[in-house]
């Protein structure tokens, strides 16, 4: 062999080295993941169930992974400025979202998104659901579903149902109740569940689809009437209140809902990571304890259930907010 091809071969070799070694920090990165804190944004403000869950989710996958999960409150737009955020962060894994029924509901409750909630998102897995209750101020001579439909019907001006604002899932209750029901049921909107109820117990508004954990006090202190949950099953923390399916209206279930989501393009292997450790957080006694006294079922799956459910939510809230008519504000 020659000089020149000895020489030749060894640039060869040298360069091959190079080009392998170039590779290795992408290909290792799945493995060394998390070599630092992560942050969680939430789309809402400190609080509210949410943020309650995303917290109690955070320290557990902290201490799962090894890395402190740190979460970061960004509310506006009904978590619209949040997901918009995250969508653009990069899909390195250090960037989470507590994605929510809120997001199926925008995609067609807003002429214009900022983010595609479907294709700018990479699904982990859900976290847990919630059921609405149909509440009533004490004062009203309702005391059943049937009592509520005739009341709503027999009323001039119908019956009123606050929400905590446009788009809600505790709106869009109201409006598919109104819908299936075929009752003049006029919603009322605030600026959070919060004012929503103080005016529910002052007797301004009738009615509201509120979220159970923030209902539950003033239906055991006896402030409001629980009518009806809107889950497929009777929750076990008001056993005596009914479904909505089985008080005429079968098959109607709402259930608010919390999952946890990445950047579209997260490596796969950071996204089955952190799938196993939430699933591990969701077994957790003291987790599932902590999450039924707030009325909310852990509800463990795989990525591409997460992404199967949020599609049939988007085109279910999609035919719900065209009848209805409902807009964003």
């Amino acid at each position: 062999m020659t000089f020149h091809m000895r020489m030749r071969r060894r640039w060869l070799t040298f360069a091959a080295v190079i080009a392998c070694s170039a590779t290795l920090p992408l290909q290792a990165q799945p493995s060394t993941w998390p070599a630092r804190p992560i942050k969680l944004v939430v789309g809402y403000a400190a609080g509210g169930a949410t943020d309650v869950i995303a917290r109690m989710i955070a320290i557990k996958l902290g201490e799962q992974l090894g890395q402190p999960v740190v979460v970061d409150n960004r509310s506006g737009a009904n978590s619209n400025v949040s997901a918009e955020i995250v969508a653009r962060s990069p899909a390195d894994g250090y960037t989470l979202y507590v994605y929510t029924i809120a997001n199926t509901i925008n995609a067609s409750l807003y002429d214009k998104l900022g983010y595609d909630p479907l294709k700018d998102f990479e699904p982990i897995g859900l976290i847990a659901k919630i059921p609405n209750i149909l509440v009533i101020n004490e004062k009203l001579p309702i005391k059943s579903v049937a009592d509520f439909v005739q009341f709503a019907k027999e009323s001039p001006g119908g019956i009123t149902f606050a929400s905590s604002g446009s788009g809600s899932s505790i709106h869009l209750s109201g409006e598919m109740f109104k819908m299936v029901a075929k009752l003049n049921m006029l919603h009322v909107p605030y600026r959070g569940s919060a004012p929503a109820m103080n005016d529910l117990l002052g007797g301004q508004v009738q009615s509201m689809f509120d979220n159970t954990p923030s209902a539950l006090p003033h239906v055991r202190g006896g402030r409001l009437r629980a009518i009806a949950i809107t889950s497929a099953q009777r929750s076990p923390l008001l056993p005596d209140v009914p479904t909505l399916a089985e008080s005429g209206f079968p098959g109607f279930e709402v259930q608010s809902w919390f999952g946890l989501a990445a950047p579209a393009g997260t490596p796969r292997p950071v996204v089955d990571r952190l799938n196993a450790e939430l699933g591990k957080v969701l077994t957790n006694p003291d987790v599932r304890q902590r999450l039924l006294n707030l009325a909310a079922t852990p509800a463990p799956g795989t990525p591409e259930q997460m992404r199967s459910f949020a599609t049939a939510e988007v085109k279910r809230w999609y035919d719900v907010v065209k009848l209805s008519g409902a807009k964003a504000e």
